[in-house]
């Protein structure tokens, strides 16, 4: 199915990476229904900034009744079951390596609170989602991961577990979606330049991590973004189960 006929669901989608990724797919011609929590002034700023293939929609993505609603909402509005989702939402977290709890002192909350945004929400989705996605024969999902995991330069210890675990359900889903024509994947970042959640991290952190990249700087959210349209796209319709990282070249595979 082309960008153009699809309406995709965006968790997070009024702000940082979540906004450069809705821009990237009204830019192609896709629909797009941006889901958020507390950003609502933000929500509405991008209808008006790219007109109505934006619908916002609020919903607490940890709230499984909300999402089944959200996706109530969105089919009716839109006319058509929701095929294609980008679980983006990120709890509330700031990418702060000098504030950041370490292992000696972080206590479970912490990771309680990223489970349930990163893999609880995307559970929620991909259950809301998977019936329209049957009666269509077709669906995309796309999971926004991390690669802290093979390059732990900062332990963001709860971050990176539940991000962890993101990718484990990635692949899994993919392998039990897959026989009803609905693929699964996950687009892994390192540090982008620079989103609400990065805007705590110090310039020599971004100098160090652009040094270290082949292409001698760091990724943008609107780079980032164009990685994941590949896999809401046509030209990855025979790859599922996958994690791709968009980093510059920092981590290999």
């Amino acid at each position: 199915m082309l960008l153009s006929d699809q309406w995709v669901l965006v968790t997070g989608g009024a702000r940082g990476l979540g906004a450069a990724i809705t821009r990237a797919l009204v830019r192609e011609g896709a629909g797009v229904i941006v889901n958020y929590r507390k950003s609502e002034t933000l929500a509405h700023a991008l209808r008006e900034e790219l007109g109505e293939r934006v619908l916002p929609l609020q919903a607490d993505i940890t709230d499984t009744a909300a999402v089944a609603r959200l996706f109530e909402e969105a089919q009716a509005q839109t006319g058509q079951a929701i095929v294609s989702v980008v679980n983006n939402a990120l709890a509330d977290f700031q990418f702060d390596g000098d504030g950041r709890p370490s292992i000696d002192s972080i206590d479970w909350p912490r990771f309680q609170q990223q489970l349930d945004g990163s893999l609880k929400g995307a559970l929620n989705t991909m259950q809301a989602a998977a019936a329209g996605m049957r009666s269509r024969g077709f669906g995309r999902i796309v999971n926004v991961g991390t690669n802290l995991f093979q390059n732990p330069v900062v332990p963001y210890h709860d971050y990176t577990a539940a991000k962890a675990a993101l990718l484990s359900l990635t692949r899994t889903a993919a392998h039990d979606l897959g026989p009803d024509g609905i693929t699964v994947n996950m687009v892994s970042g390192g540090l982008l330049r620079t989103t609400d959640a990065s805007a705590a991290t110090p310039e020599f952190v971004f100098d160090l991590i652009a040094n270290s990249t082949p292409l001698r700087r760091v990724t943008t959210p609107e780079e980032f973004a164009d990685a994941v349209l590949f896999f809401l796209s046509p030209w990855a319709r025979a790859v599922t189960g996958q994690n791709l990282i968009v980093d510059g070249g920092l981590v290999k595979g």
